[in-house]
Order: C-alpha cells, then structure tokens, then sequence
C-alpha cells in the first residue's frame, strides 16, 4: 500500500487544493518568484503607460488622490487606461480634464447620507 508514485500524486493533490482555498504557501519559491515578478512588471508597464497619458500636473493630482483613498485613485487611473486604449484620448490628459472627470465620478458614485434620530421617551414627558 505504501507505493510512493501513488503517495506523489496523493502530496502534489493535496498542495493544489490547499493553493486554490488560499490555505497554502506551499508554492514552489520559483512560482513566488515568477508571480512576484510578473506583478512587478504589469505595474511598471502601467505606470508607463499613465506617464505617456498624463501630464505632470495631472499625475501629481492622481498620487495625492491615492494618498487619501487608494482605491478611487486606482479607478481612476484604470477608466484613463481603457479610455486610452479604446482610442477616445488623443492628447495627453491635463489637470483640468482629469479634474472634470473626477466630478463626473463623483456624481455618478455619490451615496445619500441619510440621519434618522429616534429620541427616547422620557421620564418626565406627559404623552
């Protein structure tokens, strides 16, 4: 019973479920490595790619966005990339532009706050 091909295929099994629930660091460091690299690179290629889109002004704006809230920065940069690649920017972004692009997110994305204030009966109070 103890055939180690059987054993093998039992271990590497086990180590692909355990990855695919997020349960395992099991990978092979080379995959990390691999991974690790591969994201590196996407980010850099992006950043390139916002570099050639928008204007220093512009890009300045967006670091200080993503300062204070990371991830409307971040869609704000990905809706300037696909716009970019879909063709609808010709010239580079300039700070006035992005600026009415944020307040057009901002509407679009606006909650309603609503405050309801319940007051408690009191001892004193006559109904």
């Amino acid at each position: 019973m103890a055939d180690p091909e059987l054993e093998a295929i039992r271990q590497r099994r086990m180590q692909e479920l355990m990855a695919q629930r997020g349960m395992g660091s099991h990978q092979n460091p080379e995959q990390q490595k691999g991974q690790e690299e591969a994201k590196r690179e996407a980010e850099e290629q992006r950043q390139m790619m916002l570099s050639q889109i928008l204007t220093s002004e512009a890009r300045a704006r967006v670091a200080r966005i993503a300062l204070v809230k990371p991830d409307k920065a971040r869609g704000v940069e990905d809706i300037i990339l696909r716009a970019a690649r879909m063709g609808q920017i010709t010239e580079k972004v300039t700070e006035e532009r992005l600026i009415t692009l944020l307040e057009q997110i901002n509407t679009q994305t606006t909650k309603e706050t609503k405050v309801t204030i319940q007051r408690r009966p009191s001892v004193l109070d006559d109904d």
